[in-house]
């Protein structure tokens, strides 16, 4: 009895001990995170000291440079692993001045990709794709856009986002313009579609025929904020123009008063250009052939600085990594961080990384990815493995309750097949999961849009994000077993009929030279 009670003693005490240096190394975890935190002078670097990340720009390789530096800096090893190679191609400026029937300086950039206009500019007369009777008409039309410019986005009938006029205008009122809007903008689907040609042939069709250049605008429905991804044509300029530029130039256009523009987009190609994985690492002791992951894509669209999109989720894995190299040196786990190329353009580098390592695949523990904007994060699934909630749910108990409190999850949920790098994982059978963050307009107001910049960002929540993730990552390297890997195979909702878990996909690996 006394051999059993000190026996029971002993257990209880060494369990009492680890469970103290556990609560020792998360009380760490906030106490760095909190006040020693580099979020803000990693933001600024990033962002404004190298600005816009699209693939193959110059930009996008000073990024991954930039991040191995960073990481040995910190005492962590960093490499870039090259993947695929891409379209080079660097933005220059763009200056659009409208010069008749007045002067002014209009607000617009050049698209991704987009040819460059004769140094100095262009100046011609601008038009709009008129309404045809069918694609007979529209052929013989073209060849009068010859030295000009044509306008074939759909004009705005209000540059006020709906939560505006949800605030001030009359529920008449709203609804009417609602009514409107839509009658506009499928009777512009209707004008599109009559020409023969998709949104991709079109301004291809325009070229050939000798329009100067393409203007475009897609507007986002908030204030300021226009989507900014890539042009077609081959020879001309394609530019986006904000919303009341492109709606004045438009409505000159169509009362006749023909306006005329200067355009000077200089860009410059630049030849085919090695793409990257930038991959960070703090060696496991006890097992360091097993993984805990951490996932954010490198890359952005070029219309802003790419802040929320993924800007914060870049700078939330590097704190992490700082966080742990600081607190947590000596890992049982080796903790590895994915900083991913051309996600923009399929989840490229990602897939990439799964197919180039088929040897780590099976150590994964699991995966943590974030990418959906600056906020706290929000919610969390399973991704369809059935026993996800066990050990996320033991994981997240050790998290300060004001972060978890307003985290709603689904388990075992269903197995995520794309939006974001996460899903490339997922789809050769680790657990990886999403930390999907709080809106803050996300989709309307940063998503890919020329105001995703750096004062966008919510530096309180990407901090609270740290922490979680800190912690979360923490406790899957400690975890003693590798988790189950079980999965469930989600439901046709319609039918109720299994489906089948994603499959695995290559990456482009050539982008845009094929």
């Amino acid at each position: 009895m006394n051999k059993i009670y000190r026996y029971g003693l002993g257990l209880l005490l060494l369990v009492s001990v680890k469970v103290q240096a556990q609560n020792q190394v998360i009380d760490a975890i906030i106490k760095e995170a909190n006040e020693n935190s580099q979020l803000e002078v990693l933001a600024h670097e990033l962002l404004e000291g190298v600005g816009p990340r699209l693939v193959g720009s110059p930009q996008m390789q000073q990024a991954h440079d930039w991040a191995v530096s960073q990481y040995k800096s910190w005492g962590i090893s960093a490499r870039n692993e090259q993947w695929g190679e891409w379209r080079g191609w660097e933005r220059g400026i763009t200056h659009i001045d409208m010069v008749s029937p007045w002067t002014r300086s209009l607000s617009g950039m050049q698209l991704a990709w987009s040819p460059a206009s004769p140094q100095g500019g262009a100046q011609g007369e601008v038009v709009v794709l008129p309404d045809f009777a069918d694609s007979v008409a529209f052929q013989k039309w073209l060849p009068t856009v010859k030295g000009k410019y044509v306008m074939i986005s759909a004009p705005q009938i209000t540059g006020r986002p709906d939560y505006n006029w949800e605030k001030w205008a009359t529920e008449k009122s709203f609804e009417k313009m609602k009514e409107a809007r839509s009658a506009a903008d499928i009777a512009w689907q209707e004008r599109l579609r009559k020409t023969g040609k998709n949104r991709q042939a079109l301004p291809l069709a325009l070229e050939e025929a000798g329009a100067l250049g393409i203007i475009t605008s897609y507007w986002s429905r908030a204030f300021g904020a226009n989507k900014i991804f890539s042009a077609s044509t081959k020879k001309v300029p394609t530019v986006d123009l904000s919303l009341e530029d492109y709606g004045l130039l438009f409505r000159l256009a169509e009362s006749g008063k023909k306006p005329q523009i200067n355009l000077n987009a200089q860009s410059r190609e630049t030849g085919v250009q090695p793409t990257f994985n930038t991959i960070a690492e703090i060696k496991g002791t006890e097992k360091p052939d097993e993984y805990v992951m951490l996932s954010a894509h490198f890359d952005s669209w070029d219309g802003g600085t790419g802040a929320t999109d993924n800007g914060t989720g870049t700078i939330l894995m590097m704190e992490v990594m700082r966080i742990l190299k600081e607190v947590y040196p000596n890992p049982k786990r080796t903790i590895l961080v994915g900083h991913w190329g051309s996600e923009e353009q399929g989840l490229n580098g990602s897939r990439g990384f799964v197919e180039d390592h088929p040897e780590l695949i099976d150590k994964i523990q699991v995966l943590f990815n974030q990418d959906n904007g600056t906020g706290r994060v929000a919610n969390l699934s399973g991704q369809g493995f059935v026993d996800s909630y066990e050990y996320l749910g033991r994981w997240m108990n050790k998290v300060p309750r004001e972060i978890t409190a307003d985290i709603e999850t689904s388990f075992p949920g269903n197995p995520g097949g794309g939006g974001s790098d996460y899903a490339s994982f997922v789809a050769a059978g680790v657990p990886a999961f999403s930390l999907s963050s709080l809106s803050w307009d996300y989709g309307t107001q940063t998503w890919h849009t020329n105001v995703d910049t750096y004062d966008k960002i919510v530096f309180d929540d990407v901090r609270s994000n740290a922490i979680l993730a800190a912690i979360l990552v923490y406790m899957a390297s400690e975890e003693p077993v590798q988790v189950s890997r079980e999965k469930r195979i989600p439901l046709n909702m319609r039918t109720g009929e299994p489906t089948e878990w994603p499959t695995p996909r290559s990456p482009n690996r050539r982008g845009g030279l094929d």
